[in-house]
């Protein structure tokens, strides 16, 4: 059981990316019901889920981990978060070269 879950940091996450607890729910896919339970700390992020999560509030998979209670585990530490990282490098470096051709 995840302890300490920050139901205030995902709520201001949320609003402030103009989201609703409906939406972060069906990302995870998982059911309200079930999104309630991890809210009140009676039930655990998957690995999977706190990788939904992260691309779902723009955040490193190891920031909703930390903010979602103790035991949560943090999807793929190896590989899979570095080609994440790197996918993000890429991406930010694509949008500035299309800047700089206009």
């Amino acid at each position: 059981m995840a302890l300490f879950f920050d139901h205030a940091w995902f709520d201001a996450q949320l609003t402030e990316r103009g989201l609703s607890r409906t939406v972060m729910a069906a990302a995870a896919g998982m059911s309200e019901a079930d999104l309630t339970l991890v809210f009140k700390d009676q039930r655990e992020l998957s690995a999977r889920e706190v990788g939904v999560l992260a691309e779902l509030l723009g955040v490193a998979p190891a920031e909703i981990a930390r903010h979602a209670g103790v035991s949560t585990p943090v999807p793929g530490g190896g590989a899979e978060a570095r080609i994440a990282a790197l996918e993000r490098r890429v991406a930010v470096l694509e949008a500035e070269l299309a800047r700089l051709k206009r």
